[in-house]
């Protein structure tokens, strides 16, 4: 547990032992090791940066209309925010050493918090799923790359995939499910070398493009298509927004390793150089590769896998997409299995273990053909349009619950005590107050996604449920933040820089 609480006894044994079952297994209890680092916290959002789907999304930004210099500067823009909202969220799990699942029981209610873990955990399917696809797809380039007698097996296709698109989405999950099933320690580990890993060979695969097409084959005024000024600050606005809606899923649970850091100043400088300052690299780099394929093959290419296919080298392609195949395990790993894994553990904490949690997004993920969820440019912004609509609307009602309803503070005990006493029982252990501010905002949010005259603003809907949300959220329980600044005498976890 943290040493970061005026009185000790979520710290204790004897305490952990009067949780309910009902609410606490040794998964979701508050954590007595936090032992990560700043570079732990870098490593994390380097796994998450570094990865295919990142890559795919930002080179997706040109399809816009966008220059180059223009798509760096809304990465960069985009990834500011983000790395602002990691501080906020990450700071009540790290008070209290316990995941999202958990600390969404101070604003949706001991029970009531099922209700955003499970929308979480579902969103997990989804991008479990699409960066398995990302990683099996260049599995079975370097398999083709190397073994052509198996290109009879890509000629027909079930479910959208084909018969060798199987073979190798099945090995991926597999692969994936076996580092998971070790535990968040070896996780961390994984972390630790898989972002990196993928960064040598974007940049050596930048180096090669400049070396063929030399410095005057990069241009930083690159765009498919011709935009007048306001057309052009619009779409800029469009593309900061969808990065802040891509990392919007980790984003929402980065509790789940913010629990971890040995203190705030740690989790902070982490967000400092796994974003910005990683980020910074990684669009430099992006749009360098994507400027460059146009004048080294004629044409833009937005995926990563396809560019490294044609480097010529057999050596290095193999090398370069098994890299690549190895860093999406780390982001699918770190945003997509633990996530779950935490939101259905709390769903029913004796029943549904850590692993077991991961393994029921595992399967879903299959269920779901996530490869036809990221077919093309315009498929992923409807993606990242309909996902927001969730993911924006539980992280207001988070943020509002914590700072300006609670004033920042956790009562630790009370979110493991399921009896009318408890802090967070609230109406039957609901919140009716936070599910009526959730339930209207998420409803805007996918109206305004699925009505194609309202598609101009679909692109914002993270936003607009994170602002609608918190919005609502503050009004409807106006009368709790002045009887709730008393309530906190003791047990309760307070900042520690």
């Amino acid at each position: 547990m943290p040493n970061s609480q005026s009185v000790s006894p979520a710290a204790s044994a004897e305490a952990r032992a009067h949780y309910s079952p009902r609410l606490c297994n040794e998964d979701l209890a508050p954590t007595r090791h936090q032992s990560w680092s700043w570079y732990n916290i870098f490593s994390f959002w380097m796994s998450d940066v570094h990865s295919m789907g990142g890559y795919v999304v930002a080179a997706s930004f040109f399809t816009l209309g966008l220059a180059s210099w223009q798509v760096l500067i809304c990465l960069l823009a985009g990834i500011c925010i983000v790395q602002i909202c990691a501080n906020l969220v990450a700071k009540p799990s790290q008070m209290a050493g316990v995941p999202y699942a958990v600390i969404c029981r101070q604003a949706f209610g001991v029970f009531g918090a099922n209700i955003p873990a499970v929308i979480r955990g579902l969103i997990a399917f989804a991008w479990y799923g699409i960066q398995t696809y990302l990683a099996a797809n260049a599995l079975m380039l370097v398999s083709l790359k190397f073994w052509p007698a198996l290109a009879p097996m890509t000629q027909s296709s079930w479910l959208g995939l084909s018969q060798l698109g199987w073979i190798c989405f099945g090995f991926m999950w597999f692969a994936q499910a076996m580092v998971f099933w070790h535990g968040m320690s070896a996780i961390k580990r994984f972390i630790d070398v898989a972002g990196p890993a993928v960064y040598v060979v974007m940049v050596a695969l930048a180096g090669w493009i400049v070396y063929k097409t030399g410095f005057n084959g990069i241009s930083f005024t690159l765009a498919s298509k011709s935009l007048s000024g306001s057309e052009q600050a619009w779409q800029m606005i469009t593309a900061t927004a969808l990065v802040v809606s891509y990392f919007s899923g980790p984003l929402l649970n980065f509790g789940d390793f913010s629990r971890y850091g040995k203190s705030m100043g740690e989790i902070r400088r982490g967000n400092r150089w796994g974003l910005p300052f990683n980020f910074l690299l990684f669009s430099v780099v992006t749009v360098v590769i994507v400027s460059g394929t146009q004048s080294l093959f004629g044409r833009m290419i937005t995926d990563p896998i396809e560019t490294v296919s044609l480097v010529g080298n057999d050596v290095a392609v193999a090398i370069g997409l098994l890299t690549m195949i190895i860093a999406t395990i780390g982001i699918n790993i770190v945003a997509n299995f633990v996530s779950p894994a935490f939101d259905f553990s709390n769903c029913s904490p004796q029943r549904i273990s850590f692993r077991t949690g991961g393994m029921i997004a595992a399967v879903g993920s299959v269920l779901l053909t996530p490869w036809n969820l990221f077919q093309s440019p315009e498929l992923i912004h409807y993606t990242l349009d309909v996902l927001g609509a969730f993911i924006g609307p539980l992280f207001g009602i988070l943020l509002c619950d914590f700072y300006l309803i609670k004033g920042g503070k956790i009562s630790v005990d009370d979110l493991f005590n399921d009896t009318p006493a408890g802090k967070y029982w609230y109406q039957g252990g609901f919140n009716p107050k936070a599910i009526a501010a959730l339930v209207p905002s998420v409803l805007i949010g996918l109206v305004i996604s699925f009505i194609p005259s309202l598609h101009a603003i679909a692109n914002f809907s993270w936003f607009i449920g994170a602002a609608l949300s918190a919005g609502c959220y503050r009004w409807i329980a106006r009368e709790e933040r002045q009887v709730s600044a008393a309530g906190y005498a003791v047990k309760v976890a307070v900042d520690k820089r």
